[in-house]
């Protein structure tokens, strides 16, 4: 499912700038709090759900080749991070549903996992 029908779908609002061609389809994701986690199992092309909002996050998204994050909890990076994620092309959502709530959503919707 492409990001954007995703995001629509399951109520995630958007807080980067949507630019042309930036909505990809989506089949995979992850979900970790532990950055070293993501960067050594988030899958390309994926969209990564995390409470976490500080700038590092965007750097390992860059680095995993994720297209998407999703802050959990109704936390929201400030104003650096979003600048950089918008820099770097990276798409940034917010939900307020906890982590496991819009994983299961993501499932739902048929974005799977990865397996290590």
């Amino acid at each position: 499912m492409k990001l954007s029908d995703l995001a629509a779908k399951l109520g995630f609002e958007r807080l980067t700038p949507a630019t042309t061609g930036d909505s990809p389809e989506i089949a995979a994701g992850y979900v970790s709090d532990l950055l070293s986690d993501v960067l050594a199992h988030a899958p390309q092309g994926g969209v990564l759900v995390t409470v976490q909002v500080h700038l590092n996050v965007i750097a390992v998204a860059v680095h995993a080749e994720l297209a998407a994050v999703i802050f959990a909890l109704d936390r929201r990076p400030d104003e650096t991070v979003l600048v950089r994620a918008a820099e770097e092309g990276i798409a940034l959502y917010v939900s307020k549903l906890p982590a496991f709530e819009i994983v299961g959503r993501l499932y739902a919707a048929g974005v799977r996992g990865t397996h290590a």
